[in-house]
């Protein structure tokens, strides 16, 4: 803190002001010596006879009792002004109580951090956090971080695509953990159609994996807790609800690559740039999600509480695949669809020949409006819902025609990395 410069050594000194009554000045009423000398004085001095009444009495006869009268006014009002503030200091003292200050109180014994109740976002916390760490890529086209979910205690980490690619290829990447260790780590498999990507670190024995928990029951309402590290602040907790599911989202950013297009769930736990690749976790610590990007608006760059996780069943299918083959599978239905038309619903402008859906019926120009009992509200919800399910997996198509005939069939989905 600077120092006032009013209070300096060359500060002017209060300068002696005039005195109310005049240069004579108001003395004492009680004598240079208080009380006593007062009444000293008037003992000495015969007090002066009355005067006598009459016609040549006049005022100025009057003055002396009059200035005698004012001052002892003055005297009074003295001295009740201190009895009154001695009565008023005494009654707030006796009225208040004495003092108590806290920083004279002993320190607790106890800590101020209580067990966490089981289902509380500190519990979660207290779970979670051990098992995400924050990713940094440094490569020759460029450098980043993000987030990653461990898998193995021997150093399997799942993580976004995005996060690992973003330094190309041959770039560095380093793993920080949550108790403040490091270590180097390669890239297993990536997938950029699902965004999944697994890594490995090296060196390590102990580390603490994630829980599993599934995303197919989740509720929208549902609480859930975000952990990740946004804009390199690691072990960050943030927590939400669940604001939807199954929405179509592409990871790439570009709404007409439909390529890119996942089948997600929205939250509204703040996730920023950094989170990607981290934990979206249900209250008993399990994972449900993988955070992998975030709605903007209004050149916005951070959180508006729209973000999107891949679920977890999608993500374990992709990673396992990664880990054994270093290449990932997605299923198809073989038709061609835009990704938003006028028609609610997914217009089939092309059906591929022999393909699942050519097999199953499915004719030119058919409006799929649900896959099971899901809404299909447009090419990229057909999309997302395809890709959800695993290669070999049946599902039913109910799609209308031209002539407005509704119509149900079973599908068998197929790999196509074409994602089609």
């Amino acid at each position: 803190m600077s120092e006032d410069p009013t209070r300096g050594a060359g500060t002017p000194q209060p300068q002696p002001q005039p005195h109310p009554y005049g240069p004579g000045g108001y003395t004492d009423p009680y004598g240079p010596h208080g009380a006593s000398g007062h009444a000293a004085q008037a003992a000495q001095q015969p007090a002066p006879p009355p005067p006598a009444p009459g016609p040549n009495h006049t005022a100025s006869n009057r003055m002396p009792g009059r200035s005698a009268l004012v001052v002892g006014a003055i005297a009074l009002a003295l001295v009740s002004g201190g009895i009154g503030g001695a009565v008023g200091a005494w009654s707030m003292r006796d009225s208040s109580g004495p003092v108590v200050n806290s920083l004279d109180a002993p320190r607790p014994e106890t800590q101020t951090i209580a067990a966490a109740p089981e289902g509380s976002v500190q519990a979660v916390a207290d779970r979670v956090v051990p098992s995400v760490v924050r990713i940094e890529v440094l490569g020759r086209t460029g450098a980043g971080e993000g987030s990653g979910v461990v898998l193995s205690s021997d150093g399997l980490i799942l993580t976004n695509n995005h996060v690992v690619a973003g330094g190309g290829q041959g770039a560095q990447l380093t793993v920080f953990f949550s108790d403040g260790s490091t270590a180097p780590a390669t890239v297993v498999g990536a997938d950029a159609v699902s965004d999944i990507a697994v890594i490995r670190t090296e060196g390590r024995t102990d580390l603490t994996p994630i829980e599993l928990g599934s995303a197919e029951n989740l509720a929208v309402g549902q609480e859930v807790v975000a952990v990740g590290s946004p804009l390199g602040l690691q072990s960050t907790v943030t927590a939400g609800i669940v604001s939807a599911l199954n929405r179509p989202v592409s990871t790439s950013g570009d709404t007409a690559n439909q390529a890119s297009v996942i089948d997600a769930i929205q939250t509204d736990a703040a996730i920023n740039p950094g989170n990607s690749g981290g934990a979206l976790v249900d209250m008993e610590g399990r994972l449900v999600g993988i955070n992998t990007a975030i709605a903007t608006a209004g050149g916005q760059s951070g959180s508006i509480g729209l973000g999107f996780a891949i679920p977890v069943e999608q993500a374990r299918r992709i990673a396992q695949e990664l880990v054994d083959t270093g290449q990932a599978t997605h299923s198809i239905i073989g038709v061609q669809v835009p990704s938003r038309d006028n028609a609610y619903g997914a217009r089939v402008v092309e059906v591929v020949p022999d393909g699942p859906a050519d097999r199953a019926g499915i004719p030119n120009n058919a409006l799929i409006v649900r896959v099971d009992e899901r809404v299909i509200t447009d090419g990229d919800s057909l999309i997302a819902a395809i890709r959800s399910r695993a290669p070999g997996e049946t599902v039913k198509i109910t799609y209308r025609t031209a002539d407005g005939d509704e119509n149900t069939v079973d599908v068998v989905t197929t790999a196509d990395s074409a994602g089609r």
